[in-house]
C-alpha cells in the first residue's frame, strides 16, 4: 500500500518505541492536555448554554416576546388587538396595566410590581396558569378585587389562599385629613411559582378592570399589549415593522433583558478563553517533545539528508509526528466532551448522591439542575481551534529539524 513519505516516517516515529522514555511521557501527557482541554470547552460551554437557555425559557414564560405601549392612557387598544391576532407568527396578545405597589398584611411589608391582566387573554402570553400551586387566575373577576402572589411573596408576608392583604400604590388621595396614599384591601386567590427570583418575589396580578380602579384610569383603558410569537427570534423584526405601521412604541425581549443576556455572552467568552489556555499549554508539551526528538534523532534526520530528503521532506516528518498527537488528543476530547455534555443532567446526580453533597442548593438557587444544550457549532469551532493550535506548535521543531546539516550531525557518530 503507497505511503506518503513524509506521513510514513513520522508513523513511525510516533509508533517506536523510544530509547527516551521521557519523550513518550511528555506525548502522552500531551495528548491528554489537548483531551482535557477540549472535554472541559465542550462540557462548560454546553452547561452555559444550558442555562442561558433555561433562563430565556423562564423569563419569556412570564415575559412578552413583544410589547407595544401607549404613551399614557390607552382606550381604544380593542382594534389594535383584533388587527396582531391576523397577523402571521402571532401566537396571542393580552392587554395589561403596570405599576408600582406596596403589599401588607399584618406587620409585614413588601414591594411589589404591580400587573393587571385579563384571566381570557393572559395564558396566551405567560405561563402564569400553568405555574398556579394554589388557586387559579381564572379566579380573577371584575369588581371582587381578588388577587395571585409569587410564592416567595406569599412566604415573605405569611399569607396563604383566602388571607387579606393591604395593596397601597404611590398614589395619593385628598381626604379631610390632608394626602393619604391610596390603598384598598385584597383576598389572595392564588399563588404562583415560575422559578425566577424576579418574579416569584416581586410580582402581583389582579383583574384589568380592578387595576384601572386602583390607578384611577379611564373605565376600559389599558397601559399596552403584550405579543406573543411563535419564534422569539423573530421578535426584533416585528417590533421593527410595528413601529413603523403604528404611532405607538413598541420594543421586543432583547431590548427588555438586553443587559442580562450581554452579560451571560461576555461569561461564555471569558470562560472559552480561559479554558483555550489548557489546549495551548498541552501544545507547549508537543513543543516541548518534537524539540527533544529531533534532538534524539539527528542522526536519521542526517541519513535521510544524504539519502535526497529535502528540507521541506524533513519538516513535514516531525510536523505529521505533532498532529497526530493533536488528532488524537482532540479526538479522545471530543468523544469525552460529547458524552459529558449529553450526559450532565444524569452523572450531576449521581455524583451528589455518591458524596452527599448538592452543587446548587434549590433552596438558594432557582435552577437546582445543571441543563445542559449542546450546540454542534461550538463543537467544530473547539475542534478546529485545538487542531490549529497544535499544528501552530509542530512549526518550530520541525523548521528547526529541517534546517540540520548532515556533515555536522554525522561527525561524531
Amino acid at each position: 500500500m503507497f505511503k506518503p513519505f513524509p506521513f510514513y516516517i513520522g508513523l513511525r516515529y510516533t509508533r517506536a518505541k523510544r530509547r527516551n522514555h521521557f519523550i513518550s511521557f511528555i506525548s502522552l501527557s500531551s495528548m491528554l492536555g489537548i483531551a482535557l482541554g477540549v472535554t472541559a470547552l465542550i462540557t462548560v460551554l454546553s452547561v452555559m448554554n444550558g442555562f442561558e437557555k433555561e433562563l430565556r425559557h423562564r423569563m419569556l414564560g412570564m415575559s412578552a416576546h413583544v410589547v407595544v405601549n401607549a404613551e399614557k392612557h390607552w382606550s381604544d387598544w380593542q382594534p389594535i388587538l383584533k388587527e396582531l391576532q391576523t397577523r402571521a407568527h402571532v401566537t396571542g396578545v393580552a392587554p395589561f396595566i403596570q405599576g408600582q405597589a406596596m403589599v401588607s398584611y399584618q406587620k409585614n411589608v413588601e414591594g411589589a410590581f404591580l400587573q393587571g391582566i385579563s384571566p381570557t387573554f393572559e395564558p396566551e402570553v405567560s405561563q402564569v396558569k400553568d405555574k398556579m400551586i394554589a388557586g387559579s387566575i381564572d379566579s380573577l373577576k371584575a369588581g371582587e378585587w381578588k388577587i395571585v402572589l409569587g410564592r416567595e411573596l406569599a412566604r415573605a408576608l405569611g399569607v396563604w389562599i383566602g388571607d387579606k392583604i393591604t395593596l397601597v400604590v404611590p398614589q395619593a388621595s385628598v381626604t379631610p385629613v390632608g394626602l393619604l396614599p391610596r390603598m384598598k384591601r385584597f383576598t389572595v386567590q392564588g399563588i404562583f411559582s415560575v422559578g425566577m427570583h424576579e418574579f416569584d418575589s416581586g410580582l402581583v396580578l389582579l383583574h384589568l378592570s380592578d387595576a384601572a380602579k386602583l390607578l384611577r384610569m379611564p373605565v376600559g383603558s389599558i397601559h399596552g399589549l403584550n405579543v406573543k410569537l411563535d419564534d422569539m427570534f423573530r421578535a426584533t423584526s416585528f417590533s421593527r415593522e410595528l413601529n413603523k405601521e403604528f404611532n405607538y412604541y413598541s420594543y421586543d425581549w432583547t431590548y427588555r433583558h438586553k443587559n442580562f443576556f450581554e452579560a451571560i455572552k461576555m461569561e461564555k467568552t471569558v470562560m472559552f478563553v480561559i479554558l483555550t489556555l489548557i489546549v495551548a499549554v498541552a501544545a507547549f508539551n508537543i513543543v516541548s517533545t518534537l524539540v527533544m526528538v529531533v534532538t534524539d534523532k539527528q542522526a536519521d534526520i542526517a541519513i535521510l539528508r544524504t539519502l535526497g530528503a529535502t528540507p521541506g521532506t524533513v519538516m513535514a516528518i516531525f510536523i505529521v509526528q505533532g498532529a497526530l498527537i493533536g488528532v488524537f488528543g482532540t479526538l479522545l476530547g471530543l468523544g469525552g466532551g460529547i458524552s459529558l455534555a449529553l450526559n450532565i443532567e444524569t452523572v450531576v446526580p449521581a455524583i451528589e448522591g455518591f458524596f452527599g453533597v448538592q452543587f446548587l442548593s434549590s433552596d438558594i438557587y432557582y435552577i437546582s439542575d445543571l441543563p445542559s444544550d449542546l450546540r454542534w457549532r461550538d463543537v467544530y469551532y473547539i475542534s478546529g481551534l485545538s487542531l490549529i493550535i497544535s499544528l501552530l506548535a509542530t512549526i518550530y521543531p520541525a523548521w528547526h529539524a529541517s534546517r540540520t546539516h548532515p556533515a555536522e550531525a554525522l561527525r561524531y557518530e
